[in-house]
């Protein structure tokens, strides 16, 4: 191996090896290590980052105002929470099957519980970096495909439902790659959440939640999700939700293709929601001033569906791994979109612990004095949900005949979305205000949007939702959208911010409309990076002790119900 120049890095790469290893220190004095205690140096020097980074997420309890259910929501919600609980058991088996033996395996506690929030032995907001000693690096395709595998080798054979969602692709006893559909290799565990969900719909009184809850159960065990998305997206009048089932692709780094496990399990907020339903009919409008060519606006976007706020009271595996989510634009399915629409989920009490956490200590650290006044609770919230809305604007099938957007970018296709998504759900936000349609000054929602940025960005480039949001910051620092200021705080150009949203949205919805991979994988090579002038405004943050992320307390005992 080569010779590397720090000292404090001479043992990172021989934990696994046997023998004697050796490198020059800074000094140029050659040290000798033992197997033994180069083992001790890395075990040492890991146990150090996990504490280190343990302490990016700060502990934040899910509840809500359980005197708004009656008794039978009451009963519900435990049955809920025990389906999701499955969910996260299923995302485990999809991220790392051998959890129990590495638990075992690992003494220290603290270790322990940041390889339970990263459902596995991989930093999740931090490039996926491994933190076990003898851990390589985390598989690009999960447990989706065989491994070992190549992109090349799948990509060749011919295979029925080879990028089926919901499946994933084995070698049988001959060798041969087939697809085994998740309701088989799961079959004992969805059965289990399937009855639960049962149980939830006898006890239910809304009778769009009974047939949503009737449905998914029956989903969750045949694989096929449109007709509960569909009843899912018809519900009005309900006051418990859960979305339930294997839905983001974001762990099939591979193909984009495969979903994961996941559930929320929510409590709407009534007086929030009714404030919100407006907003949905103004897509198509929205649609027809977008800063693109007539080309790329040509699709009508749904207007039935329903944009509501939630308190969360549950997170179960692909959306509690690493950064967890605050809002959700659900069913994903295209056609289903294009047809019906998407329902916009916010999740209130997880944003607002973000916020208050998380957003306005960066703000202080890296806001200009002068614009930190206009960081408010309100203008996120607002900016977070026309993100979700503005999943729904733009281009679902390229105008070349490349198909679906989704499958024409592949794995490519989720950073850029989520960055369309940001720069739209902004653009969105731009219209409205000048409608009058959304009260408040400009100057507050794009302050807000900085900061939204310079806390995105620590999720790191193994998140979709940092890709995005690196690739506007680099965009926007060239067009003058803000500077960084003499004391090393960030200050908002707000013309130029406006202009730079509107050149962003072209490119983005160009991109997609043309399907085109290649210069997708050519803008996140350039401009979805951390450049070293922000990474130490972010180790500033770190150095303060602001949090990254939160992780929950969560469950029936945190909430006072069983």
């Amino acid at each position: 191996m080569k010779n590397i120049n720090k000292a404090t890095l001479c043992f990172m790469g021989s934990a696994l090896l046997a023998g004697f290893t050796s490198c020059t220190n800074t000094t140029g004095t050659k040290i000798v290590k033992t197997e033994k205690n180069t083992a001790v140096a890395v075990k040492d020097s890991l146990q150090d980052y996990v504490n280190q980074r343990l302490a990016i997420y700060e502990p934040v309890k899910l509840t809500t105002n359980l005197n708004a259910l009656s008794p039978n929501q009451r009963k519900v919600l435990p049955l809920l929470i025990q389906a999701a609980q499955i969910m996260d058991e299923l995302f485990w088996k999809q991220t790392y099957p051998q959890r129990d033996s590495l638990l075992a395996k690992v003494k220290d506690e603290k270790t322990k519980a940041f390889i339970k929030i990263n459902y596995g032995p991989w930093d999740r907001l931090n490039g996926d970096k491994p933190f076990i000693a003898g851990i390589g690096p985390k598989p690009e395709g999960a447990t989706f495909y065989p491994a070992g595998i190549t992109k090349e080798e799948i990509e060749k054979v011919q295979l029925k439902d080879k990028f089926n969602a919901y499946s994933v692709i084995q070698k049988d006893s001959l060798g041969k790659l087939i697809t085994v559909p998740y309701r088989v290799l799961f079959a004992a565990d969805l059965q289990r959440a399937s009855n639960l969900l049962k149980q939830a719909a006898l006890l239910s009184e809304d009778a769009g939640f009974k047939k949503y809850l009737n449905l998914r159960a029956d989903a969750l065990v045949t694989d096929n999700y449109s007709p509960s998305d569909y009843a899912w997206l018809d519900m009005k009048t309900n006051v418990l939700d859960i979305i339930i089932g294997p839905i983001e692709n974001y762990e099939d780094k591979l193909f984009n293709a495969r979903s994961s496990f996941e559930a929320y399990v929510l409590v709407k907020d009534k007086v929030w929601s009714k404030k919100l339903a407006k907003y949905v009919s103004m897509l198509p409008e929205l649609q027809k001033g977008l800063p693109v060519p007539e080309k790329y606006k040509k699709e009508k976007p749904g207007t039935d569906s329903e944009l509501n706020a939630y308190d969360v009271v549950y997170y179960a595996g692909d959306c509690n791994a690493g950064s967890k989510t605050i809002a959700v634009n659900l069913p994903n399915d295209e056609l289903i979109q294009q047809k019906k629409g998407t329902r916009r989920s916010q999740l209130k009490n997880a944003m607002k612990a973000k916020f208050d956490k998380i957003l306005v200590p960066i703000a202080n650290e890296l806001i200009d004095k002068d614009q930190q006044q206009y960081v408010n609770f309100d203008a996120f919230f607002s900016n977070v949900m026309f993100h979700e809305v503005a999943h729904g604007l733009g281009i679902k099938k390229t105008v070349n005949g490349k198909g679906f957007v989704k499958a024409a970018l592949k794995e490519q296709y989720s950073w850029l979305e989520e960055g369309k998504a940001d720069i739209l759900g902004l653009y969105m936000v731009t219209g409205l205000l000048k409608k009058g349609e959304l009260k408040g000054d400009i100057k507050t929602f794009y302050t807000t949007f900085m900061a939204g940025i310079l806390r995105s960005v620590r999720f790191g480039a193994a998140s979709a939702h940092g890709q995005a949001n690196m690739q506007c910051f680099n965009y926007f620092q060239e067009k003058g959208a803000f500077i960084r200021t003499e004391s090393g705080t960030y200050k908002v150009d707000f013309t130029k911010f406006a202009t730079a949203m509107n050149g962003l949205s072209n490119v983005i919805l160009t991109l997609q409309g043309n399907g085109d991979k290649a210069g997708v994988e050519k803008l996140q090579k350039e401009k979805a990076v951390i450049s070293p002038a922000l990474q130490s405004d972010l180790d500033r943050l770190s150095k303060k002790g602001i949090p990254v992320d939160i992780v929950f307390e969560q469950g029936v005992d945190v909430l006072g119900v069983n």
